[in-house]
């Protein structure tokens, strides 16, 4: 299954573009894992920008009113979408505001990773590590958590 991670804007923090970085390349040979940015803009351009880009995949908004799935949880909802022979899954991380009510609806689950509010760009590298723990799962590597 490929991954599609659509973020607002390349991550500008230090940190954020560190982080990523090292999980692209962590993620290189576990699994297809593609991101791409679009422009920020007005809510509504994003909105339609992130569910443009996410078009003919399983979509997922990555949003604090979302479930606040375990990391198993979310891998058992993965090998789901693997059985149901879903061949795209999009993760849409939002712009600063978070993402609109349109979007959250065009989703077909909204992710929280928490209740509290994140800064995008950490969120991004949440997600990113989240998919990397999840590839790692799959391929049958010792989880500390077991």
């Amino acid at each position: 299954m490929q991954t599609l991670i659509i973020a607002v804007n390349k991550p500008t923090l230090a940190y954020a573009r560190a982080g990523v970085a090292l999980y692209e390349e962590r993620l290189r040979p576990l699994g297809k894992v593609e991101l791409k940015y679009v422009k920020e803009g007005s809510a509504l351009e994003v909105t339609e920008a992130m569910l443009r880009a996410g078009e003919g995949c399983l979509r997922i908004a990555v949003d604090e009113r979302g479930e606040n799935l375990t990391t198993r949880e979310l891998e058992a909802k993965w090998r789901g979408w693997q059985m149901r022979a879903v061949k795209r899954v999009a993760f849409l991380v939002g712009p600063a505001d978070g993402h609109t009510s349109d979007l959250r609806a065009a989703c077909d689950l909204v992710l929280s990773f928490g209740r509290h509010t994140m800064q995008h760009e950490l969120a991004l590298l949440v997600l990113l590590e989240q998919v990397y723990r999840i590839h790692t799962i799959l391929a049958a590597s010792p989880y500390h958590r077991d």
